[in-house]
């Protein structure tokens, strides 16, 4: 059996861009995309802090420090600058790798720089430990 887990988020990022002429993706600050564990061109989904507006796209790197969040593409009709968003990176594990598995989880300011991060590491009688 496999199980769809989270393998790592950005937590309360702040969108600084929404464009509409674009073939589609979020562009995310390189620096952040490495912290939370996402490449390039992985399957995100971004949630809404506003409206719980859920999508999933890609994400592409933007320039490292920039703190640029940016939908693009069809998302740009349902977030907006300013819009405080989680970016949820998930994975497909099998049954003998998810006691191994290590969420991280990244927290940003409102100018999407870090503040804090955390390692999640699951325990046996099935609670988690940051």
């Amino acid at each position: 059996m496999q199980r769809h887990m989270c393998k790592g988020k950005i937590h309360r990022a702040t969108v600084t861009q929404a464009e509409l002429d674009y073939v589609g993706s979020i562009t995310i600050d390189s620096l952040l995309l490495k912290a939370a564990d996402i490449k390039p061109y992985e399957i995100v989904q971004i949630t809404s802090l506003r409206n719980a507006t859920r999508w999933k796209t890609y994400a592409l790197p933007a320039p490292e420090g920039t703190g640029k969040i940016c939908l693009n593409g069809p998302p740009a009709h349902l977030f907006s600058p300013g819009d405080i968003v989680i970016i949820l990176s998930m994975g497909m594990y099998d049954e003998s790798e998810v006691d191994n598995l290590v969420p991280k989880v990244v927290f940003v300011d409102e100018k999407n720089q870090i503040t804090k991060m955390e390692e999640h590491h699951l325990i046996t009688n099935g609670e988690t430990s940051p």
